[in-house]
């Protein structure tokens, strides 16, 4: 039985898949942290292995429990991997890589940062010309990807993702601060007075319990108070860093707007939407260096928690096509591995039977 392999290397846990010819995932596993910034190469190796194996024992019970095996166990693998933004990056881990699999860099072993594994949709539209990912959960990033010509993605221009000091437009840390912004813009507003208690499931009354305090201003000394030590937990917001502290308001930013159609976090949702639509149409004017990106040959491919918010997501798309870009398809990516292991058995699948 041919196999097929995606592994999607992040910050917290790595994430493996694996497909047969059909596209069918018939095993996954999870492992630690796989972000190639901040291990050295070995651990970065040991961590995928470690996570492959457990995937592969379970896709053919009683195989070895080496990867280094003849014939190789995979028809091809596809590596998301975090922080490998240059081929110096990618070249720490590739020969590794190569070895660990038996499989020869190229068209069935491709290796490219974790956004690749979001536009695997490329590879199920034969119409498509590009595909272009955008990531909005902590943080965000936008990146287009042309068809290669062994018909994976191949990355083409980037905006953004940057960090939350920099940017990340769109994300969970940007909606936070554009709701701080607009309490503490409504309170000044306001004046000084008294004032009547916020409505309950509102904008301001969410973020005034999330700081257990009773006025906008009194926000200020708990969002700015130091970061806690490391290894001393504490309640509340206190217990967290700033910027956690800023970008975990996004759920009940989501809340006030999606559910209790608070008017204050509807402006905001749409602001943030706004932003991050107007980063990704930068990028489709970028294009390719040379011409810009049809969107409507272009699959657009969502990724991340906020992303994953239907509500959120269509904001976003509507921005879009308010701007004249009107994509040939919008896909929510909620399982990068899955989705690329599938995707190389549509690639290579016919080949392999």
């Amino acid at each position: 039985m041919s196999l097929f392999l995606a592994v999607d290397c992040g910050g917290s846990k790595t994430a493996v898949a694996i497909a047969d010819a059909s596209g069918t995932i018939v095993a996954r596993a999870t492992g630690g942290p796989s972000n190639i910034t901040y291990l050295t190469p070995a651990e970065f190796i040991a961590n995928v292995s470690a996570a492959i194996a457990a995937a592969l024992a379970d896709a053919r019970p009683g195989a070895a429990p080496t990867l280094l095996a003849a014939p190789p166990p995979f028809a091809a693998a596809w590596f998301g991997i975090s922080g490998a933004d240059s081929p110096a990056a990618i070249a720490r881990v590739a020969p590794a890589l190569s070895t660990l699999l038996g499989l020869p860099l190229g068209p069935r072993l491709a290796l490219a940062n974790d956004t690749s594994l979001l536009a695997s949709p490329l590879r199920t539209h034969p119409t498509a010309t590009h595909a272009v990912a955008a990531v909005a959960g902590t943080g965000s990033i936008t990146v287009a990807f042309a068809r290669g010509a062994d018909g994976a993605p191949a990355e083409c221009s980037r905006a953004g993702g940057w960090g939350w000091l920099l940017g990340d437009e769109g994300s969970g840390f940007a909606v936070g601060r554009a709701a701080l912004l607009a309490v503490l813009r409504e309170s000044d507003a306001a004046g000084p007075g008294p004032r009547e208690a916020p409505a309950p499931g509102s904008l301001v009354a969410g973020v005034l319990g999330y700081f257990n305090v009773g006025s906008a201003l009194e926000v200020l000394p708990a969002l700015y108070a130091p970061d806690p030590a490391p290894g001393v937990h504490a309640e509340g917001s206190a217990g967290r860093a700033r910027e956690k502290r800023i970008s975990v308001l996004a759920p009940l930013v989501f809340a006030a707007a999606f559910d209790a159609r608070d008017p204050l976090a509807l402006r905001v949702v749409e602001e943030t939407a706004g932003k991050l639509a107007e980063q990704l149409v930068s990028l489709l004017l970028c294009g390719d260096g040379r011409t810009p990106i049809d969107a409507s040959q272009t699959v657009l491919c969502f990724g991340g928690s906020l992303a994953g918010v239907d509500a959120y997501r269509a904001l976003i798309v509507a921005d879009l096509a308010r701007r004249g870009h009107v994509f040939l398809d919008v896909v929510f990516v909620g399982d990068p591995a899955a989705t690329g292991a599938s995707g190389l058995a549509s690639a290579f699948g016919g080949t392999e039977q």
